[in-house]
Order: structure tokens, then sequence, then C-alpha cells
């Protein structure tokens, strides 16, 4: 990318640069990473002076992968850090296997010293699991937010595309690395700069943290019928006590018998049937990404029976929920 060369003037002139250290997990997301990174280096540029600088570093202090296979060279280890320093952890694909004990060791030291940490995409978890965002406002990539929700209930979890709630700061991962980069150099040194690098960027609109990660439901269903979208909403909202159909129905001012229709014009399915994968996608979730019980899942998603959740699971999944439980931990413990 050519970059127009420019000055922009910037609100504070610190002594030395604010420096960031980047936590690089196993199997990182790189984009949430190189995202972050070059809006910092961006602004030193737009700036015409040194407003950031950044280390990176990780367990061993060797080498890294991404999730897509590429090494990455670090710096250092897990080695004590500066009390001007903010961390920022990196998360990625199986953040419960990279958020080792050693790991929630050094982040608690750390932020014994009063250190703003940050999450960015899954990274959530392993300040969530080191009890860094107990009553804070919190964000995680929606993939996990299920599992998150389940296991951490002191955490205040939202879906916004990123949040800052006093030190602590998360992502929701993908593109958000930059909404949260730019609040950050807008705070730091004006929004003339932050306006200047997300031109650099292309980033035509900068989101805030009243902005939800997903797309709405019209959008990501590809229908736009407002009283659909409402029963569909509405039935994302009560998976653990899932409500039926007729109620559905009343509650948006129809038939049963209309609603029914409507669903097999527009998503060529029964309410039913639409209801049950909703909560069958959720069960997954859980299954694959915590350590919760066959029995507490299918509780948490509205069977009462263990049974006819493994019969509902199998029928949809072709594999029964402790079978995909035992593949799960196969694949963590290599």
């Amino acid at each position: 990318m050519k970059e127009q060369r420019r000055t922009v003037d910037v609100k504070t002139n610190p002594d030395k640069p604010r420096r960031f250290v980047f936590v690089l997990l196993d199997n990182f997301t790189m984009l949430c990473f190189s995202a972050a990174l070059e809006s910092l280096r961006i602004a030193n540029r737009m700036a015409g002076r040194e407003l950031y600088s950044w280390r990176l570093v990780g367990e061993g202090g060797d080498l890294i992968r991404c999730s897509a296979g590429t090494a990455f060279k670090l710096d250092g280890d897990l080695d004590e850090l500066s009390r001007e320093d903010t961390i920022l952890v990196c998360g990625g694909i199986d953040v419960q296997k990279a958020t080792t004990k050693r790991l929630l060791g050094w982040l608690r030291r750390e932020a014994r010293k009063g250190l703003a940490m940050g999450g960015l995409c899954t990274a959530a978890y392993s300040l969530a699991k080191a009890g860094l965002l107990d009553g804070k406002r919190a964000t995680i990539h929606w993939e996990n937010a299920d599992s998150f929700a389940e296991e951490f209930e002191e955490v205040n979890l939202t879906k916004s595309v990123f949040q800052i709630d006093g030190t602590r700061m998360t992502t929701a991962g993908g593109t958000s690395s930059i909404d949260l980069m730019l609040k950050i150099i807008a705070d730091d040194h004006g929004e003339d700069l932050g306006n200047a690098v997300a031109d650099q960027l292309i980033y035509s609109t900068i989101r805030t943290d009243q902005d939800t990660q997903r797309l709405s439901t019209p959008t990501r269903i590809g229908v736009r019928h407002p009283k659909l979208s409402q029963v569909i909403q509405m039935m994302e909202k009560n998976i653990e006590e899932p409500i039926s159909p007729s109620i559905l129905a009343k509650d948006v001012g129809m038939s049963t018998r209309q609603l029914e229709r409507l669903f097999r014009r527009y998503l060529n399915r029964s309410p039913k049937r639409y209801y049950m994968e909703l909560r069958l996608q959720k069960a997954r979730n859980l299954l694959m990404q915590t350590d919760m019980s066959v029995i507490n899942v299918a509780l948490a998603c509205g069977f009462a029976s263990p049974s006819h959740f493994s019969k509902c699971y199998r029928a949809h999944y072709n594999t029964t929920p402790y079978r995909e439980r035992g593949t799960q931990a196969a694949r963590l413990s290599v």
C-alpha cells in the first residue's frame, strides 16, 4: 500500500513513545494482531515521529505460530514489564489450551502493577480466566460468546466490536482491532490523527463501542421481513427456556399458521426446526469450547432430557454429544 507522506499535528508531546507489548498466544489470529500493529505504525508515520513502540513476547520467547501456520520471531519471553507498558494479548483458535498456568500467573503479576491490558479476538478468555475482567464490561468473538457467558458470569459480556472499561480493553476479533486502536490514538493524540490513520487504512467507517459485531438479523439470514426478524431475535434470546411457536406468533401479532407459512417461505423450514437448529448450534459451541458436562449443556440449551438432547444432536450433526466432546478433548491434548 502506498501511503501519502503528510504530517498531522498531535495533541500531546510525550517524552517517550507509549509501548505496547503484544503477547502472541499459540494459534493467534494474524488479522487481529496485524490490524492493531499497522494502526500504530501508521500513526507514527502520520505524526512524523515515534509516538508508539512495540514488542512481541510469548511463552519461550522464541517462535510462535499463528492460526494460518506462519511463524513469528518473538522479541522475548514473558518477562517483567514497566508500569507504563500496555499489554495486548492476541488470541485465536483453541484459546483455552493456549491460556496456560504460566501465562495466567504472569498476567496477574503484571496487573498488580496497574498495567493497562487488552485481549484481542478470543484473548478476552485469557484475561477473564486470570480474573482480570471481573465486574468489567467486555466483548469476545461472537463464536465464543456462548461458552464465555457460561464460564464467566461475573463479566458483563456485550456484543460490541470493542470495549474499554477502565484499564481493561477487549475486542471481538478481525478488523475490530482497528477500531480499538483508532480510539486509543484519538484519545492519546487527537481525532485528527485518528482520522488520518483511518484514511491510510482505507477505513471509511470508524466503529465505536456502541456498534455490534454481527450483521443485523435481516442481513445475516438474507430476509428483510420485519416480523420474521423479530421472531428470530426472540428465539436467539431465549435458548435456555424456549418459547412455543404459538406464543412467538402471538407476540408479533399473527397466527401460528401465518408464522409457519412465513418460515416455510423464507427459510424453507418450520419455526420449530429453525429454533431447534439454533439451540443445537449453541450446544455444539459449549461442547467444543467449555468443559461443561453434557447434561449441563443440554439444560443450558433448553433440553430437559439428556436422552432427547442426544437424539436431536445425533440427527443434526451425525454424532452424539459425548463423541463430540471426546473428539474435541483428543484434539486439544495433542
